[in-house]
């Protein structure tokens, strides 16, 4: 179970050991309405810690009778992240009492920031726990809403319900070791979701062999771990052509022949985070039942060093015809996406297409952890994952491309090789991708700096964040037609 929230609507207060939560806003005023004697020692208390409702900070305040959570919401609770970060500090805040069991009464907010508060505390109480032995029921936390805004089944709650059960899938697969999930078992866990809605088909390696996926298979076959692609479709809309999100899925990435160094390859676990978003963002959009058509490919591949491992300078053909010198076994990510990318457009013909790959430390070096880097040939595809991923929280950066990065990827035996000079690396990643995109409009989303989180933030635990699932939705829920704008020179 990786939520360790308990959620129920109700009019009534329950019986026994429960934290009453009291939303105060920016100028220390208390939103509900409690019992005059109540209200002046919650006051006290406030003065004393020089608590003024700072939005996300919080107050526990015991008194002889009973225990209250104070939540800052600042000057203005609006719906959205400020919402959903509310949510966040109530679960925190919570799950520090005894009892772990708090009363949420009305307190004149709207339903969509009700909403949001109870979708913030669920993304909160997110715990990865497949591993640990011993009785898991003891940690959880109750939270029951008060009033009549909002109930389990009305379109707020089941619409966010969805969406979070898309960003768990994802964070799940990025939480799980590499022993446990492998391409075929990534590809099994892709086949449960049918339950949704979506038509899963997974391609095995005598398939990929006879498509002419030499690229992927190339950085796959120093594994004892078979390949994997796995294309999910949801038929939401009518007679149009399909929206494709791609992910790069490299369940382990030692580097292969060119071997990462051993502190922190634990961590390369997560190479496969653009897959998981890919996967959780298909989930989320069957369970919303959103009206278009969209297709999630991923790309899943091991990169291990064994005797039949790829050498660099090694040619591989991949499935556009296109050759390829693989100066550095360790740039395989952008190997896997040429071969998807390709299938998707040959396949499916989409309106557009983007990929998300933990693809460069080269965009954690130029941005941080702050940002996902996007490359693009479409100004309208830009402003639409912009926006997108400024609404939920998952925030973009927009790169440049261009004929002379581009040119840093010219081979002396081959149609283009796999790493450009040593500077620029995120930037000429992307442009190896842009050799393979058709006319289409395409965005790169570099999420090495994403996918995974040293710390925990109000709705997004240390580790897998998930990142990735609600930008793509909420892109597909403001969808706009795109063109192409900008082609880089592959000369």
């Amino acid at each position: 179970m990786p939520v360790k929230l308990q959620l129920s609507f109700t009019t009534s207060a329950p019986q026994g050991d429960v934290a009453t939560i009291c939303l105060v806003g920016g100028d220390g005023a208390l939103m509900p309405r409690l019992d005059g004697d109540v209200a002046a020692q919650l006051i006290a208390a406030m003065t004393t810690a020089r608590f003024k409702g700072k939005a996300g900070k919080s107050l526990t305040v015991y008194t002889a009778q009973s225990c209250f959570i104070l939540i800052g919401v600042g000057d203005a609770l609006a719906p959205g992240t400020t919402a959903e970060d509310v949510g966040g500090a109530l679960f925190a805040a919570l799950e520090k009492t005894a009892a772990k069991q708090g009363w949420l009464p009305d307190q004149g907010v709207s339903a969509d920031s009700l909403a949001d508060i109870c979708f913030g505390a669920t993304l909160a109480s997110y715990h990865f726990n497949a591993y640990f032995t011993g009785d898991q029921d003891d940690n959880m936390v109750k939270l029951s809403v008060g009033g009549d805004l909002l109930d389990a089944e009305t379109p707020l709650m089941r619409d966010r319900q969805a969406l979070a059960e898309g960003v768990f899938l994802a964070r799940d697969l990025v939480f799980e070791p590499a022993n446990k999930l492998y391409p075929e078992v990534f590809a099994a866990r892709c086949l449960g979701l049918e339950g949704t809605g979506l038509t899963v088909e997974v391609l095995d390696e005598p398939t990929l062999e006879k498509l002419g996926m030499g690229a992927l298979l190339g950085v796959g076959q120093g594994s004892r771990r078979e390949s994997r692609v796995v294309v999910m479709q949801w038929d939401g809309g009518a007679e149009e052509a399909p929206i494709a999100l791609i992910g790069k899925g490299v369940t382990f990435d030692t580097g292969g022949i060119s071997l990462k160094p051993a502190k922190g390859m634990e961590d390369m676990k997560w190479d496969m985070g653009g897959a998981a978003a890919v996967t959780g963002a298909m989930c989320a959009i069957a369970g919303r039942k959103l009206p278009r058509n969209v297709i999630g490919i991923i790309g899943l591949v091991e990169n291990m060093p064994d005797g039949n491992a790829q050498r660099p300078g090694d040619v591989v053909t991949s499935m556009a015809g296109k050759t390829i010198e693989v100066i550095n076994t360790d740039a395989e990510g952008r190997l896997v996406l040429a071969d998807i990318m390709h299938y998707a457009q040959t396949r499916f013909a989409p309106q557009a297409m983007v990929d998300l790959a933990t693809l460069t430390g080269a965009i954690i070096g130029a941005l941080g952890k702050e940002y996902a880097g996007l490359f693009t040939n479409s100004d309208g595809l830009a402003g639409q994952l912009a926006a997108a991923g400024d609404t939920v929280g998952e925030a973009v950066w927009r790169m440049p491309m261009g004929a002379a990065y581009d040119r840093m990827l010219k081979s002396h035996i081959a149609d283009v090789k796999n790493i450009g000079s040593p500077y620029g690396g995120a930037i000429t990643a992307a442009c190896f991708l842009g050799r393979f995109v058709d006319n289409v409009p395409w965005a790169h989303l570099d999420i090495a700096g994403k996918a995974w989180s040293d710390a925990a933030k109000p709705t997004v635990p240390k580790g897998g964040t998930g990142y990735g699932v609600r930008l793509l939705n909420r892109m597909i829920d403001e969808w706009r037609d795109v063109t192409v704008t900008d082609t880089a020179d592959d000369d």
